[in-house]
């Protein structure tokens, strides 16, 4: 009888025993160092939503607009609530972003006589070069004057790019939040029409134009 006891109490006090090994509860700070499922939900589904519109609509917006909003926006909306501050940075973001939009359908380029791409922007006279060699003239062609069709697409561009950003939560939770279950209902067919829309004005005013950032279709 003694020595099963002294047996079962060598069992415990031995160090290398794994019945002795209790399993370690990590401590409230390295707990806190994992976001939780709802985070990595909330986060997930942020970001799915914004890559989704992006994939059917971003081929109408000059390359980098779009790159440059999600670039930003992190550290503009960032964590907590929307101050003031933060309002007024994302809605300079959001003008100076549908700018770009609107004003670099109206740049083409051409390639000079030294072999070099020079971009431009189109005038009813033909194209204003941003800065050429010299001996370089600036084409004037009938294709590099300003045309109708140059601000349809201007305007489709903007009209796409807003409604990428209307999908975005980060930016109606904080400028519209009063408007958010209005803003979700919309978004579920509006990127669609917006699609379907600027697809057949393309097919009416086909774009020409090898601007910055801009691919002719």
């Amino acid at each position: 009888m003694r020595q099963n006891e002294e047996e079962t109490g060598n069992q415990i006090s031995n160090p290398n025993n794994p019945v002795d090994a209790s399993p370690q509860v990590p401590t409230a700070v390295q707990q806190s160092t994992f976001p939780t499922l709802h985070e990595y939900q909330t986060r997930s589904t942020v970001v799915h939503g914004a890559l989704s519109k992006t994939s059917m609509l971003a081929n109408w917006l000059p390359t980098g607009t779009l790159l440059t909003f999600e670039m930003i926006i992190p550290s503009v909306a960032g964590p907590g609530l929307c101050t003031p501050v933060k309002t007024t940075m994302m809605i300079v973001l959001l003008c100076l972003c549908a700018a770009s939009c609107f004003f670099f359908h109206f740049t083409d380029s051409f390639i000079g006589p030294d072999g070099k791409i020079y971009y431009g922007y189109v005038t009813p006279s033909g194209l204003a070069v941003f800065k050429r060699d010299p001996g370089v003239e600036a084409p004037k062609d009938e294709r590099y004057k300003f045309k109708f069709s140059d601000f349809v697409h201007a305007l489709m561009s903007v009209a796409v790019f807003a409604a990428i950003v209307g999908g975005d939560r980060r930016v109606t939770d904080c400028l519209l939040r009063k408007h958010v279950k209005e803003i979700d209902e919309a978004m579920e067919s509006l990127p669609l029409i917006i699609g379907v829309i600027c697809s057949g004005l393309y097919l009416v005013f086909p774009n020409t134009r090898y601007g910055i950032g801009c691919v002719a279709a």
